[in-house]
This record gives structure tokens, C-alpha cells and sequence, in this order.
């Protein structure tokens, strides 16, 4: 049995690491009402520039001169997986569960004769993928010297991800990332950006008949990339709030976990203690008897 000095030392040592993980989770509080601000802000942008979109690319679709990020290659036999993690740790299950859900969809995707490439952002993901996809990895983006996330950040992802569509690197790219919902709530999330899939509500012939100024092949090769760097970037935004929602509920579950340690410790001390005292007090009236 350890002795009472280790013990208080054990006690100390708890005290110290829930002092620790309380900070961090106020932290993490203050933090996610921004990042929650900034995803809800991104939304109604990036879902009226998608129907939009969406509604010029059911007139263009299918016409011999669709752009290639509406049509496609004609073929979906490479996947390159975009796969948006954090930076950090100590957020529960939040990186993990994009990584599982990215890790899936290859798999399925193997399974079926696909080759799957994967463009990681984020050192997290970039780490738990490497050890089963080291070499289908073509590029990874390490965002932890940006002190805030601007939209520059997803064009740079968006022209590194056009540029090798453009060679001819892959036909399909599909996007996965954690969707806010609420603190105890984030949505690992697979959306396809290249070739842009149209929803079926818009792929339906409008009520009301549009013309377009410029033709809607005109509009979309200007629109589509934008349309890539949007989702990037909301993309981005939903995982900086699901990250700090994450690592708060985390720090919280683990500051109470290092109370109920400190009690249960505690009353192992002062039974350990009360143990001795009386041990020692029954030694001397024994003694005191035997004289």
C-alpha cells in the first residue's frame, strides 16, 4: 500500500491537472463563442451561393459545353478525399470521428477498384492517416501559425485542389469536415465539390423561366471555383466551432473525472491515516498495560 506522503502527493498532483483541465476548458468557452459566430455567419452565404449554383447548372447540365467541374471526367475511377481536421488534441472524439468517416469511405471505395488519394488539412488527421494511407497521401496543409482562419486560407486550399484536377490527378474530390451543431453535437460530414452534384429540387424544371446574362457556361467557370472555396472555407469554419465545442464538453467531463478522483483519494487517505492512528494508539495501551 503506498504510503500517506505518496498519497497526498497523488492528491496534489490530481488537484494540479484539474486546475489544468478547467482553464483549458474555460478557454476552449471563451474561444467557441466566436468560432460558433463565425460558422453560423458562413451558412446562409455558402447554402444561397450552393442553390444558386445549383439553378444555373440544371439549365447547363448535359450541354456539350458544361465546364468540367459541373460534367466531370466522365469517369470516377481516383478519389482524393479532402479530409479537414484540427490542429490539437484534447477534444474527445472530434478528430477521430472524421478520420473514421474518411477512413470508410476509401475502404468502400477500394473495395470497389477505385485508387483514393487523400489531401490532408490538419495535423490530426494527417497523423492517424498516415498510418494505414502513408502512401496515398499527396499533400498535407499544417494551419497551426494562422491565428485566425480568413478566407484566404480555403482559396489557397481551392487552387492547390483545382490545380491538380487540372492535371488530370483525380476525377472526383470529396470533402469531409465536422458540422456544428452544439457543444455535445458535432456531425462528421462528406460533401462532394468536384464535379458539383445538383440537388434534386434545383435539377427540377423551375416554376419560373430564367435568362441569363452572360450564358450559364460563362457564369459557371467563373463561379464554380469561388463555389470550391466557400465550401472550403465553411468547411473550415464548422470544424474551428465543432473543435472548440469539442475540447469543452472534453475538458469539462475531464474536470469533473479529477474531482471524483480527489474524493476518492481523499477518503483513502484519511482511512489510511485513521488506520495508523489507531494502530498506533493500540501499540501504546498494550505497552502501557504490559507495565
Amino acid at each position: 500500500m503506498a504510503s500517506l506522503k505518496d498519497m497526498r502527493v497523488r492528491i496534489a498532483s490530481t488537484k494540479a491537472t484539474q486546475k489544468i483541465t478547467k482553464a483549458m476548458q474555460m478557454v476552449a468557452a471563451s474561444r467557441l463563442r466566436r468560432a460558433q459566430q463565425a460558422a453560423e455567419a458562413a451558412r446562409p452565404y455558402a447554402d444561397k451561393m450552393s442553390a444558386v449554383i445549383s439553378n444555373i447548372a440544371s439549365a447547363a447540365a448535359g450541354s456539350p459545353g458544361a465546364p468540367v467541374l459541373l460534367a466531370g471526367t466522365g469517369k470516377d475511377q481516383v478519389h482524393l478525399l479532402l479530409v479537414c481536421t484540427g490542429e490539437r488534441g484534447l477534444s474527445g472524439a472530434f478528430n477521430s470521428s472524421i478520420v473514421r468517416l474518411a477512413r470508410e469511405r476509401a475502404q468502400a471505395l477500394l473495395a470497389q477498384g477505385k485508387e483514393v488519394k487523400f489531401f490532408c488539412v490538419g495535423r490530426k488527421g494527417y497523423e492517424q492517416l498516415r498510418r494505414l494511407y502513408d502512401k496515398q497521401i499527396v499533400e498535407h496543409l499544417d494551419l497551426r501559425g494562422v491565428r485566425q482562419l480568413g478566407f484566404v486560407n480555403a482559396d489557397d486550399i481551392a487552387k492547390k485542389v483545382l490545380a491538380r484536377f487540372d492535371n488530370g490527378e483525380f476525377d472526383v474530390c470529396t470533402l469531409f469536415y465536422a458540422q456544428f451543431k452544439s457543444v455535445i453535437a458535432q456531425v462528421p460530414t462528406a460533401q462532394q465539390i468536384i464535379p458539383l452534384t445538383v440537388e434534386e429540387k434545383a435539377a427540377t424544371a423551375p416554376s419560373t423561366s430564367y435568362d441569363y446574362e452572360p450564358e450559364e457556361d460563362e457564369l459557371l467557370s467563373g463561379l464554380l471555383p469561388r463555389n470550391i472555396a466557400v465550401q472550403i472555407f465553411r468547411a473550415l469554419l464548422e470544424n474551428n466551432a465543432s473543435f472548440y465545442g469539442a475540447q469543452m464538453s472534453s475538458m469539462d467531463n475531464a474536470t469533473r473525472n479529477a474531482g471524483e478522483m480527489i474524493r476518492k483519494q481523499t477518503q483513502i487517505y484519511n482511512r489510511t491515516r485513521q488506520a495508523q492512528i489507531t494502530k498506533e494508539l493500540i501499540e501504546i495501551i498494550s505497552g502501557a498495560e504490559a507495565v
